[in-house]
């Protein structure tokens, strides 16, 4: 592995120490990192959504901004305002910049915004700009919005609108941790309450330099994508729209429309990403299969028959994975 390669699965490692039980959830923010993606993470409240994310950026060394989406949240305390301000005894406007400008951004309880607020954090995701007035304002270079919602049956949330959905590189589910990570959980957070030597080792951040992460990012165009695994991406992604290829499964009755383009980009780039981080050159059909449940999973609609059925986005992504064959 080279020198980039290391620091990345450093970064994954320290951040796994802080966030117990959830090492699915800590390699998707970091792909999406690596891809210049955004990460929605959906979980019931305690699961370690917004846990997951702050000691991901706190081990970044760069900024990092939060937003807590509620139902009264305007697009200004998303983006910035104008302000007037005194310069040479004369009122000019001055543009105050919102949390939006940081590198990092986690956005807690995304569907519990109205849509205009949805909106302006859409055009940030989706142009790396924001629009203030008659001004266009660029962000950082290192950007990133790293989302939580609650599942949408909690009371007093707003499903996100589709061209926004489209727009997370991942969509990935925080579950309960199972019996052993949960006495684990306990105890760290009983070592960080008495700051004992132990949790000092598990919190202490050796940062990762930003200039890391945009190397990174160069190095994964060089990741070799062969004309099999172009296929089976494209063959996967034809699947959630034309299912009536696989006449023996159950995708016609299920799928009501399928992914886009942009679902087969962010598949390849993932499946680059993962296979970057097991330190080889080039993407095989596993690593596209290990990329398929967060990258696809909230790009289709549910037909009404699914949903009568009780049939949920992961169970067509199972059914994909099992009628789609390899070349």
């Amino acid at each position: 592995m080279n020198h980039a390669q290391q620091a990345i699965n450093e970064l994954i490692e320290q951040t796994e120490k802080s966030v117990i039980g959830q090492s699915h959830v800590v390699q998707a923010l970091v792909i999406g990192l690596l891809t210049n993606g955004h990460v929605l993470l959906e979980g019931l409240p305690g699961t370690a959504k917004t846990r997951s994310v702050k000691s991901l950026a706190n081990l970044l060394n760069t900024s990092f901004g939060r937003i807590q989406f509620t139902p009264d949240l305007l697009p200004s305390d998303v983006t910035g305002t104008e302000v007037y301000q005194e310069l040479d005894g004369k009122p000019q406007l001055h543009f105050q910049p919102g949390p939006i400008f940081n590198s990092i951004v986690l956005a807690d309880e995304v569907n519990r915004a109205p849509a205009k607020v949805q909106a302006a954090l859409l055009e940030a995701m989706a142009e790396g700009t924001i629009t203030v007035g008659d001004k266009t304002h660029v962000l950082p270079e290192l950007f990133m919005v790293l989302a939580t919602q609650n599942p949408v049956e909690q009371e007093g949330t707003y499903p996100l609108p589709e061209a926004q959905m489209d727009r997370f590189i991942m969509k990935v589910t925080v579950d309960y941790p199972e019996d052993e990570a949960e006495r684990d959980i306990i105890r760290l957070v009983r070592s960080e309450e008495l700051g004992s030597e132990t949790s000092n080792e598990l919190v202490t951040p050796k940062h990762i330099e930003p200039e890391l992460v945009i190397e990174a990012r160069r190095q994964l165009p060089s990741i070799a994508v062969s004309e099999l695994v172009e296929s089976y991406i494209v063959a996967l992604v034809m699947a959630t729209r034309k299912p009536e290829r696989y006449a023996d499964s159950q995708l016609q009755k299920w799928i009501e429309i399928g992914a886009s383009p942009r679902a087969s980009i962010s598949l390849d780039k993932c499946a680059r990403a993962y296979a970057w981080l097991q330190g080889r050159d080039h993407v095989t059909p596993d690593d596209v299969r290990a990329m398929v449940p967060s990258v696809l999973g909230h790009r289709f609609s549910l037909s009404y028959d699914a949903l009568a059925d009780g049939v949920d986005h992961q169970r067509v992504v199972q059914e994909l994975l099992d009628c789609v064959e390899i070349g």
